[in-house]
């Protein structure tokens, strides 16, 4: 059985499921259905995916099973997150050292820094 292609190959436009079938009792189903998230990535992206899973995401396997560095599976592995909506990293917040986070916070008590300075400067917006 062939995977589901999720592009148009003439046009590359986005190919919607109009219709499912039952081999087992023979049920047809037809309508608008989504492949869900995972239709938009295409097949080397889907065999990643397949990998980084099989490897339960340890990135030093996936560098013995692929043969590739880790910057390029981190590179990839980005790419896909992007393919899916995600922007990589966006959501991390920087690690700031507990010596340095006192430090921030002593000088909000003290008065010498605002409450949105510190705020940023926890965030790594500004230092």
């Amino acid at each position: 059985m062939n995977t589901a292609l999720s592009r148009c190959p003439v046009c590359e436009s986005e190919l919607n499921i109009t219709r499912l079938h039952c081999d087992t009792c023979d049920t047809t189903l037809e309508g608008r259905f989504t492949g869900g998230p995972f239709a938009h990535l295409n097949t080397e992206q889907m065999q990643f995916v397949e990998t980084f899973i099989r490897c339960e995401g340890k990135i030093t396997r996936m560098e013995d099973e692929m043969g590739l560095s880790y910057p390029t599976i981190r590179n990839r592995l980005h790419e896909i997150i992007r393919a899916l909506g995600y922007e990589p990293g966006k959501d991390d917040s920087p690690d700031v050292p507990d010596e340095r986070r006192r430090q921030i916070l002593e000088d909000l008590d003290a008065g010498k820094i605002s409450a949105d300075a510190a705020m940023r400067i926890l965030r790594g917006e500004e230092e």
